[in-house]
């Protein structure tokens, strides 16, 4: 029997669940690495790949013309991700908060910090934070 994701069932699908859980279990880049070059073809990584940096692009506020040139993505992948970032299911948006994030909290440990003070200031909170909890 072959399992059918429709647009009002994909989220209860227990394959889903599982590759979810899978996912949850890795803990270094280089695990989430592996297991996605074992389960994806070398098109899909690319693919994958290329849609997260067109996501990115588009949430700095390029145009699609811009991004297309910039990733060598297709006007209608740009399309797409323009329309999954804007009303989707929040997963670029999650991905690129965290990675903007990410960002902030490592700049602030370097010597020569940079962005506003609300910024940095965030940073180190959330850096503290992150070290009390350990």
């Amino acid at each position: 029997m072959q399992k059918r994701f429709t647009e009002d069932s994909w989220r209860r699908e227990p394959w889903l669940k599982s590759l979810c859980a899978a996912l949850l279990t890795l803990k270094t880049e280089e695990d989430v690495a592996s297991f996605l070059r074992d389960i994806g073809t070398l098109s899909e990584l690319k693919a994958w790949c290329e849609r997260l940096e067109v996501a990115r692009e588009l949430a700095k506020g390029l145009s699609y013309r811009q991004v297309a040139a910039n990733t060598g993505a297709s006007t209608t992948t740009v399309t797409r991700v323009a329309r999954f970032l804007e009303n989707g299911e929040g997963g670029y948006r999650k991905v690129l908060n965290a990675h903007r994030h990410h960002r902030l909290v490592h700049s602030s440990e370097s010597p020569h910090t940079t962005g506003t003070p609300g910024e940095r200031t965030a940073s180190v909170l959330q850096g503290y934070l992150e070290k009390a909890k350990k």
